[in-house]
C-alpha cells in the first residue's frame, strides 16, 4: 500500500496508471512517473512495482521522504541472478540539477535506507524513459482492447510459420489480405499479438512504416 495519497494537483498531471502486474491502481503525480510505470509494466525483468512504497526519516524534513517506486525483478533467465530491488526517484535532469542542494539529505537519506534492506536507491530521469521503446510502448498500447479470435491467431500464426517464422508487420498483412478491407481487419490483429508477446520484435529500435517481426517459438 502507498505510504502517501497523491492529492490533485492543477499544476502537474496526476491520475493512476492500470498495470497488468499490480493488482491496485498505481497513482502518479506527473506525465514522465507515468511513462515510467508503463516501462516497469513491460519489462520481462520486473516482478512487481509499488509506487509511493516507504516514508523515510529525513533530519529536518518533519514529513520525511517518499521515493515514487520501488521496482522488484525477476531472477535472470539464462543466469538466475536476481538484481537488487530498486528504490527509485523520478525527476528531470533539470530539476535534479536545479534542485541538487534540496534532494541531497532526502536521496542520502534514501541511499543509506535501501542498503539496509539489500536495495539500491537509483533517480531515472526522462533521457532513460523517454525512449524509442517508450514511443513503441505508447504506439501498441492503442491495439491493448483488441481480442482477436483463437481462429485469427491461429491464422496468424500459420502465416509467420509459412515465412520461416521471420517477416515483417507490411509482409504479413500481405500474407494475411487480399483487399484493403482486408488490410484494415487484420493489421490491429497483427500489432495486438505483438502487445500479448505472441509476436516479437525489437522494442528498442523506432517503429517504421515496416516492423521486423518473429514469431515467439522462433527466437534464437
Amino acid at each position: 500500500m502507498p505510504v502517501r495519497k497523491i492529492p490533485k494537483n492543477y499544476l502537474f498531471v496526476t491520475g493512476g496508471y492500470s498495470s497488468r502486474k499490480n493488482e491496485e491502481m498505481d497513482a502518479f503525480e506527473s506525465l514522465l512517473e507515468k511513462d515510467y510505470l508503463l516501462l516497469l509494466d513491460f519489462d520481462d525483468g520486473v516482478e512487481a512495482f509499488e509506487v509511493q512504497p516507504v516514508r523515510i526519516p529525513v533530519a529536518g524534513v518533519p514529513k520525511g521522504y517518499v521515493p515514487d517506486v520501488l521496482v522488484k525483478y525477476l531472477p535472470d533467465a539464462e543466469t538466475g541472478a536476481v538484481r537488487k530491488p530498486s528504490l527509485v526517484e523520478v525527476k528531470t535532469s533539470e530539476d535534479l540539477e536545479r534542485h541538487a542542494e534540496k534532494y541531497a539529505p532526502k536521496f542520502a537519506a534514501a541511499r543509506q535506507y535501501a542498503e539496509e534492506r539489500g536495495w539500491e536507491f537509483i533517480t531515472v530521469d526522462q533521457h532513460a524513459i523517454r525512449t524509442p521503446r517508450l514511443a513503441n510502448l505508447k504506439f501498441l498500447r492503442e491495439y491493448r482492447n483488441v481480442t482477436p479470435s483463437a481462429a485469427d491467431v491461429q491464422a496468424v500464426l500459420d502465416a509467420m510459420a509459412d515465412a520461416g517464422g521471420e517477416t515483417s508487420s507490411q509482409s504479413l498483412l500481405l500474407a494475411l489480405s487480399s483487399t484493403d478491407e482486408d488490410m484494415l481487419y487484420w493489421l490491429p490483429i497483427i500489432w495486438s499479438m505483438v502487445l500479448t508477446r505472441h509476436l516479437a520484435t525489437n522494442l528498442d529500435l523506432p517503429f517504421t512504416n515496416d516492423v521486423p517481426l518473429t514469431s515467439i517459438g522462433a527466437q534464437s
